[in-house]
C-alpha cells in the first residue's frame, strides 16, 4: 500500500487535489474519507463532482439525505455518500451502497462508519485541520493496486502547488 503526506495551504489547494482524483476515477472506485467536522471532506468531495460533472451548478452536501446521485455525460454515474448520522455499518447497507461500489464510482464522507463493508480497493483520504488552525489541512493520501501510480502523480503534480 502506497501512502502520501500532503499539507494543503487553502481550500484552492484541497480543490485541486480532487481535480487529480477525479481525473482518475472509473465504475467500481471508492474514495473513502475521513476527518472531523469541517476538516474539508465536503471540499475535496465538491472538487471532485465538479470535474466529473460539470454541468452541476449547485452540490449539496448529503449529510441529511445520506445519498446524492450524479449522472455525468459520459461515464458511469458518481454516488456521494455521507455516512454522519449512521447508527451502524449495516445501516449503511439499506442505502444500496454494496451495489454502488460495482457500478458506480463512489465518494464515502465519515467511510469509517461502514466498518468491515469499506471495500480494500478504496482509495483512502484522511482530511485534518492543520496545525495551523486556519485554512490548512493535512491530507493522508493510502491505497494499494492501481492507486498507487496516482499517489505517485499527485506527489509529484501537487509539490509545490499545494
Amino acid at each position: 500500500m502506497t501512502r502520501l503526506d500532503l499539507t494543503l495551504r487553502d481550500p484552492a489547494a484541497t480543490e485541486r487535489l480532487g481535480h487529480f482524483i477525479a481525473g482518475w476515477l472509473k465504475a467500481g472506485d471508492v474514495v473513502a474519507l475521513d476527518g472531523p467536522l469541517g476538516a474539508g471532506k465536503s471540499v475535496l468531495a465538491r472538487a471532485i463532482i465538479r470535474h466529473v460533472c460539470p454541468q452541476e451548478d449547485d452540490i449539496p452536501s448529503p449529510t441529511f439525505t445520506l445519498v446524492q446521485t450524479y449522472e455525468p455525460a459520459e461515464g458511469p454515474s458518481l454516488m456521494h455518500f455521507d455516512l454522519y448520522r449512521l447508527d451502524s455499518p449495516e445501516d449503511a447497507l439499506e442505502l444500496g451502497i454494496e451495489d454502488a461500489f460495482i457500478d458506480s464510482v463512489c465518494l464515502v464522507e465519515w467511510a469509517q462508519r461502514l466498518g468491515p463493508y469499506l471495500p480494500r480497493t478504496a482509495l483512502n483520504v484522511a482530511i485534518n485541520p492543520g496545525p495551523d488552525n486556519n485554512d490548512t489541512r493535512a491530507v493522508s493520501l493510502a491505497g494499494g493496486g492501481r492507486w498507487q501510480t496516482l499517489i505517485t502523480e499527485i506527489d509529484t503534480q501537487m509539490q509545490g502547488v499545494n
